[in-house]
């Protein structure tokens, strides 16, 4: 059973921000191992948290496993079984606590009940699907393949709805909270900014442009393909992640990118900002050699060495690095929880979160 409900927290000032984790230790949540040793390793590629922070998703391999936070042993868990090929994204709607949405490089997007653990329904047809985002009001999706072409999909319908190719490949896309527009990462480095549903360009260029040319204004802050976005739960800055290890926060007034993360190792995979949208975190699937390695960086533009294997954290508006947490190794994911100061990020193939309660285990 979930944890009881409790209030959002205060936001906690930059300069307290380190001794406010700093008694703080992450609890890992290991997967049970098989038990003839053999069978796929549950190594946590996508990470959500359901609307009132108590449950958190994790997704790999074929398999899902909804968690209690407070508890972290496994018996406390649930487990989601259906997909034939490995989980690339998971999301719980954002206004129903228990409806949760994986897709897999299957083709299925699945939707599941997690009080039952039922599967409520699926959609099949969507290719290798890789992305995956609920639109602010819960009565519709976005899901993205690696052919560049975008689904609208229904949680109570098992046809697509609409199908929207794309002219270039497309990433993990964002909505804004009014849910008109969705934010979307091409592979050519620029974030397109469409409407919803109709996902036709919202703004366009006020200057000359050669015959033949799109007039369509897009947001450039990367040397390499974009690979992900995320709104500020403010809705004050836009982050986009790349392939050039590179995060931009654009200012959503004036789309000015106003600050770059500069200090990442390996593609910029996943974005998350605290509830309060006062501290950035980003993470990178691959690091130096071979070996995937995972930061949340300083907001601030400078070149300096990376940092190793170390979650840095940082204030978005001054800039400034509030604190440390140091991790073993491998991490592809990372998200804060919507209600607290609660961070759930993959390590070293397993599920770990810092913030906890000590109190609860």
């Amino acid at each position: 059973m979930a944890p009881s409900i409790r209030p959002k927290y205060s936001r906690v000032p930059k300069e307290k921000f380190a001794s406010y984790f700093a008694p703080l230790s992450s609890q890992p949540y290991i997967e049970p191992v098989p038990r003839n040793g053999l069978g796929p390793h549950h190594s946590p590629r996508s990470i959500a948290w359901n609307p009132l922070g108590s449950l958190v998703a994790t997704g790999s391999d074929k398999t899902l496993r909804v968690w209690n936070p407070e508890k972290n042993n496994v018996r406390f868990s649930t487990e989601l079984k259906g997909h034939s090929a490995p989980v690339e994204k998971v999301a719980f709607n954002p206004v129903k606590d228990a409806e949760l949405c994986s897709v897999s490089s299957d083709g299925v997007a699945k939707l599941w009940d997690v009080r039952t653990k039922a599967c409520v329904n699926e959609i099949k047809g969507l290719g290798s699907a890789h992305t995956l985002a609920w639109a602010p009001d819960g009565s519709s999706l976005l899901v993205g393949n690696r052919n560049g072409e975008l689904f609208q999909i229904s949680p109570t319908r098992s046809a697509i709805v609409s199908t929207h190719p794309q002219p270039v490949e497309t990433n993990q896309m964002a909505f804004c909270w009014s849910g008109e527009k969705v934010f979307l990462p091409t592979g050519d480095g620029k974030i397109r900014i469409l409407s919803y549903p109709e996902l036709e360009p919202v703004l366009h260029v006020n200057h000359t442009v050669k015959p033949g040319e799109s007039t369509e204004f897009m947001l450039k802050g990367h040397t390499a393909p974009c690979l992900t976005a995320e709104l500020s739960p403010t809705g004050k800055y836009l982050a986009t992640g790349g392939a050039d290890s590179i995060i931009a926060l654009f200012d959503t007034k004036d789309w000015i990118c106003q600050r770059t993360i500069t200090r990442l190792v390996g593609p910029v995979n996943s974005i998350s900002f605290t509830f309060d949208g006062s501290y950035v975190v980003g993470g990178c699937a691959e690091g130096m050699g071979s070996q995937p390695l995972f930061f949340l960086s300083q907001v601030r533009n400078d070149a300096d060495a990376p940092i190793g294997s170390r979650l840095e954290v940082t204030h978005t508006e001054t800039g400034e690095h509030v604190h440390t947490f140091k991790i073993k190794g491998p991490c592809e994911a990372v998200a804060w929880a919507p209600t607290r100061y609660c961070l759930a990020y993959s390590d070293d193939g397993s599920l770990r979160i810092v913030g906890v309660d000590a109190d609860r285990k």
